[in-house]
């Protein structure tokens, strides 16, 4: 099994509930949800003429590999109805693989880890609560780190 953390957002219908709905499609498409962080409400990042987020982080088992963790992620929003169609844009469901064990992944259409969680206070504090020393295997640093030195830069 290996160990991956997800973030959850939504921004659309009842967010909270779409989050709750993620997690257990998950759990029953063999990722196993071991620990979620606290739901957080965030303003919108990127395009901002949306409403509020519900945001969280989740750390997951499973055996899927890392490109088959991705397809059944995807599934799983298209399932629960997301449409793409404003980037950053409102989503009832979105669900981003921010690490995979240590793997680092560079390939065109699949980047892990995410590429953006050290620019994201909506993915860092609540990672930081679950998983404050997983250490980025790209920057070398504790999500702690990355969240102290992304709200240094926000002073």
């Amino acid at each position: 099994m290996s160990k991956v953390w997800i973030a959850l957002g939504s921004n659309m219908g009842e967010g909270r509930k779409n989050l709750d709905l993620a997690i257990k499609m998950m759990n029953e498409r063999g990722v196993l949800v071991e620990k979620v962080s606290t739901y957080i409400e965030t303003e919108p990042y990127g395009y901002t003429e949306q409403d509020n987020f519900v945001n969280a982080v989740c750390i997951a088992e499973t055996k899927l590999s890392p490109r088959e963790l991705l397809e059944t992620l995807l599934k799983i929003e298209l399932d629960m109805g997301r449409v793409r169609i404003i980037k950053w844009g409102p989503r009832l469901i979105d669900l981003d693989i921010l690490f995979y064990e240590d793997l680092i992944i560079d390939e065109e259409d699949f980047k892990v880890p995410h590429i953006e969680i050290q620019k994201r206070s909506f993915v860092l504090e609540p990672m930081n609560e679950i998983s404050p020393d997983k250490i980025h295997p790209v920057f070398k640093k504790t999500v702690n780190q990355l969240l102290l030195d992304l709200n240094a830069c926000d002073m």
